[in-house]
């Protein structure tokens, strides 16, 4: 039957406490325990299997593996209302072959046998389920965050390809399943309460911090069913409140280059025998690739989160061959979040540096020389809010024709939003500078960037507001969906399974951006603001568990402030209090429409052999028309603003409309030999499709509102794109050697095509004109100012050139530099903008082999399990070249170790997941430039206690050995990304009733 059918389907079978699927055309059926591998839908052969407790929950998951046809692995609920993890994210990572991207402190994204979180498809009972993330608008990947594990059942994850499995998952297709009212006959309902101390939180700036030390969570599950078994209502909810903290140190723009050590260019260090070389240690050869940092920053972010989630459902069976379900899910999820940072930018004027060995080579040390120290300080500070709310309502009749026909319809309607729930955007930062900084150097010998400041004097040159950025982000997915399937068992042995369906998905996403370019130099004048609207703080402590944090040359002392009171001081003394908040509507506006009807037929067939054999074969059809329209703002002008900030002006937005379609034959072929009675070998082939991202379909150009002196970026989208194409095969050999033990050994290969590769050309949009290398320009370079003096240059032109058509000088800023705007003229060079876009162009082959043992020793109540996922692609980046690769992003090993106690008292459980370095980006700020995720290890311990029959209390750590995230570039000493956050205890009682 097919995924969304099973819960429908609890009522033709006798009563039992916890639903475990084995195919994935069944949303919830009895546990595979006791059922049928070829059906989970099946009466025969079903018992009562009651699942309570860790041991139980890993048998009935052993017990999924076993029983499904074709490549499934799950986690079932320890009981009604308690999964293993809080996270549905941190529990999937036990399941060999999955790991996870974290974010704010907890699972978030799921990557699977390499493949990235855009081609995993997740569904809510047999459903698709709409997607949006501001952080990642224009995506297709599912954030866990937003459903809590209270309401849930149990996890499926199939990793072969079936007819009758939905299309959009090449790693995996993820089934998330809720409790349904028939299949538990009688009164159930858990209520539970914890408290959440996040250790994290604590180690904030005052003006960052929120909320209280200890956040409570209350969930609780009700269900019930009529004396006659006709009628069954449930209702669970959760709300969740949680506040934590990060502190990050980033090279946030990236790295500028990549350059050749021979090169003379922007950015690159002096050539052997010129000014300044005397100051490079083990310059990088003439044929090394190395790169220069752009900036540091260090940000200090405080957050809140309140997460809720509930589900209704009503279930009527008339007669005991229909069954109606109708069931509505809503889950919130709404963060605020607070910033303060510190941060330096470099101009690639005089410079020393130490270097490691090539042919990679990466700084040790970068110095920029920096005298008189009137360079920026800067220090910024963001406060805003975002808010996602997912609903789904749907609607299932199941009806039992006769002992051999099953018919199912089943219809949902979806959304996921995401907005802004701040005055001040979805996202925002107001920047405040002291322009007093001198000689300034980054040490990159250790995990932490160490800034050193000279000059320093907060006295001589006080604080005050610079540049401000405030974002309005808006994404919105919907999905209308109508599935109808059916089975037909024949021939003794066999069943033919059918079904068609029709999906309409549309996605939208949307934003406008206000940015003050023209005040990065100070938007009024120090004075403006009361020295005791800054506070002041050390910034070692908030990174004291980072490698490098010791550093005596560490620049110390930095500002915070409050945002809303300082945002206001601002818009108040600029007179221009709209520029300090966000606009209002959208600038641009990418909608998406995908519709698709598919059809399927698949039979299994049991092979009565002296070795039992099991076979499925089938195919899918996939038809998708693709419309997308988008509101693009038209780029008018490219003006000077700062040394190395230009602005892009935009006019009157227009919209575009493109269009696309594909289809897909998608054979399947699935088989399964009893080797024993205990012993299992599969084989499974079958080609499945992941629909590209959003913005790699969406039309019109976009051109990025900042530029630089050597041009500006912009993206467009492709809606001709064809999905990526997965050909999968799959091995495997398993043996259950006891009721609750299994050792197994899995080989696996993806052969892909169609991959959209991301390219980016050089284009000149809109005939935009550069003051660079113009007339004003080349004017300041004949009076003697060096191509690479900007400074020098817009003084120049300022001072000599002030009223000229676009020229506007301002007043001079505290060093004595002119500002103000230098716009571009008819007669200067047209802008030269990097433009990314994507077609389909690249291929890839992956391979792999899982190993999972799950070992119990016998009534003694201990137990382990352990797994381990090797992953391989000839597809590696390769450091040492320069401009645009195509690599897998995500692929990574990974491996979990879990050893379990449990008695009639006690559980516990402590379980460590690593997850090895991958590639998690081609692309950086600045560029085509890799970004790898080091290796990471956590381990989680959960200790319970039942006080009795009813009562238990429960701790949970997650991250006790307070691990760091660290990303890198080409060489480990090219910093990107470090984060430090901290432990988190929860202490939890829960009452059955």
């Amino acid at each position: 039957m097919s995924l969304a059918v099973a819960s429908a389907c609890a009522a033709f079978m006798p009563a039992y406490a916890q639903e475990v699927a084995s195919t994935p055309g069944a949303a919830a059926t009895t546990d595979p325990a006791a059922q049928e591998a070829t059906s989970p839908s099946s009466p025969a052969g079903v018992q009562t299997v009651v699942v309570t407790g860790l041991r139980a929950s890993l048998e009935s998951s052993m017990n999924l593996k076993r029983n499904a046809q074709g490549f499934v692995d799950g986690i079932v609920a320890e009981d009604i209302g308690k999964f293993p993890d809080t996270n549905l994210a941190e529990s999937l990572q036990r399941i060999s072959g999955v790991s996870i991207d974290r974010s704010i402190g907890e699972g978030s994204k799921v990557t699977v046998r390499g493949v990235g979180p855009d081609f995993n498809l997740v569904l809510l009972n047999g459903r698709q389920m709409p997607t949006s993330i501001l952080g990642d608008r224009p995506g297709r990947a599912y954030d866990f965050a937003n459903i809590a594990s209270e309401g849930i059942s149990q996890l499926q994850v199939y990793k072969s390809a079936r007819a009758e499995t939905p299309t959009g998952g090449i790693g995996a297709t993820i089934n998330v399943i809720t409790a349904r009212p028939l299949s538990r006959p009688g009164l159930q309902a858990t209520v539970a309460v914890k408290g959440v101390h996040d250790t994290s939180a604590s180690n904030l700036p005052g003006d960052v911090k929120r909320g209280g030390k200890v956040t409570p969570e209350l969930s609780g599950l009700y269900s019930n069913t009529s004396a006659d078994g006709r009628f069954g209502i449930a209702l669970s909810a959760s709300y969740q409140e949680r506040n934590l903290g990060y502190n990050v140190a980033s090279v946030g723009n990236g790295w500028k280059g990549p350059f050749r050590g021979d090169e003379n260019n922007w950015g690159t260090i002096p050539q052997p025998g010129t000014p300044g070389s005397e100051n490079i240690t083990n310059r990088p050869d003439p044929s090394d690739v190395y790169q220069v940092p752009q900036n540091l920053n260090y940000a200090m972010n405080g957050i809140q989160r309140q997460r809720t989630n509930g589900q209704l459902t009503f279930q009527f069976a008339p007669t005991k061959a229909l069954t109606t379900t109708l069931d509505y899910t809503y889950s919130e999820n709404k963060i605020q979040t607070r910033r303060q940072d510190l941060s330096a930018w470099f101009n690639f004027g005089p410079s020393s540096s130490t270097w490691t060995d090539g042919p990679v080579a990466a700084p040790l040390v970068y110095t920029e020389i920096i005298n008189p120290a009137t360079s920026d300080i800067a220090m910024g500070g963001a406060d805003f809010a975002t808010k996602t709310a997912n609903n789904s309502i749907g609607f299932n009749a199941a009806w039992k024709v006769n002992s051999d026909i099953r018919l199912e319809l089943d219809a949902h309607h979806s959304t996921a939003e995401s907005k802004p729930d701040s005055p001040f955007g979805s996202s925002n930062v107001l920047g405040t500078a002291s322009f007093s900084r001198g000689t300034t150097s980054v040490d990159f010998s250790k995990d932490l960037p160490v800034l050193s400041i000279q000059g320093a004097d907060f006295a001589r040159a006080p604080q005050q507001v610079t540049g401000s950025v405030f974002e309005n982000a808006y994404v919105k997915s919907e999905i209308n969906q109508v599935q109808a399937h059916g089975s037909w068992k024949m021939l003794e042995a066999s069943e033919l399974k059918f079904g068609l369906a029709s999906t309409d998905a549309k996605n939208r996403s949307a934003f406008s951006v206000q940015q003050r370019d023209d005040t990065w130099g100070g938007a009024t004048k120090p004075s403006d603001y009361p020295a005791s609207m800054f506070h002041q703080e050390s910034l070692r402590q908030y990174f004291d568990n980072i490698d490098g944090s010791e550093n005596p040359n560490l620049f110390n002392t930095f500002y915070t402030f409050d945002f809303a009171a300082l945002r206001q001081l601002a818009a108040n003394v600029t007179g221009k209090p709209e520029l300090y908040m966000p606009k209002q509507g959208y600038t641009t506006d990418q909608r998406t429409q995908e519709k698709s009807k598919s059809l399927y037929l698949q039979f299994n067939t049991d092979w009565d052999f002296a070795m039992p054999v099991h076979t499925s074969v089938g195919a899918r059809y996939e038809k998708t028309d693709v419309t997308s329209t988008a509101l693009v703002p038209i780029a008018t002008s490219y003006t000077w603003l700062s040394q190395n900030e230009f602005a892009v002006g935009f006019g009157t937005p227009s919209f575009t409309t493109l269009t696309g379609k594909y289809h897909h034959w998608l054979p399947s072929f699935d088989a399964d030999i009893d080797l024993r009675s205990d012993m299992k070998g599969r084989f499974s082939y079958g080609e499945t499709i992941g629909r590209p991202r959003y913005d790699q379909l969406t039309g019109g150009q976009v051109l990025e509102v900042q530029g630089r002196i050597e041009g500006g970026k912009g993206t467009q989208g492709n809606p001709g794109l064809l999905p990526v194409k997965s050909k999968n095969i799959d091995l495997a050999w398993e043996w259950y050697y006891n009721k609750q033990s299994f050792v197994s050994l899995g080989h696996f290969r993806k052969s892909l095509e169609n991959y959209a590769g991301q390219s980016v050309v050089v284009a000149q949009p809109f005939g935009l004109h550069t003051p660079v290398g113009g007339a004003y320009w080349n004017q300041a370079i004949a009076s003697g100012c060096a191509a690479s003096d900007t400074t020098c240059i817009r003084n120049y032109i300022f001072r000599n050139l002030n009223g000229r058509p676009g020229v506007t000088r301002g007043p001079d800023d505290t060093n004595g530099n002119a500002t103000g705007s230098i716009a571009g003229q008819p007669n200067d060079p047209v802008t030269n903008f990097q433009i990314t876009s994507y077609s389909n162009q690249k291929e890839a082959r992956l391979r792999g082999l899982e190993f999972n043992i799950q070992h119990m020793f016998g009534a003694s109540g201990f137990g382990f399990q352990a797994n381990y996922t090797k992953v391989d692609s000839g597809l590696a980046y390769n450091n040492a070249s320069i401009g645009e690769q195509f690599a897998l992003v995500g692929m990574s090993d990974s491996a979990n170790l879990v050893g379990i106690f449990e008695n009639e008292k006690w559980n516990v459980r402590a379980a460590y997941n690593w997850r090895d370095k991958f590639l998690a980006s081609t692309f950086d700020g600045a560029g085509p430039n890799p970004q790898y995720v080091e290796a990471y290890g956590q381990l989680d311990l959960s200790i319970g206690y039942n006080i009795n029959k009813n009562l238990s209390v429960q701790f949970e750590g997650i991250n006790l050995t307070d691990e760091i995230r660290r990303l890198h570039g080409r060489n480990e000493r090219q910093a990107l990304y470090v984060e430090q956050s901290g432990p988190r205890y929860m202490l939890a009682a829960r009452y059955k009733f």
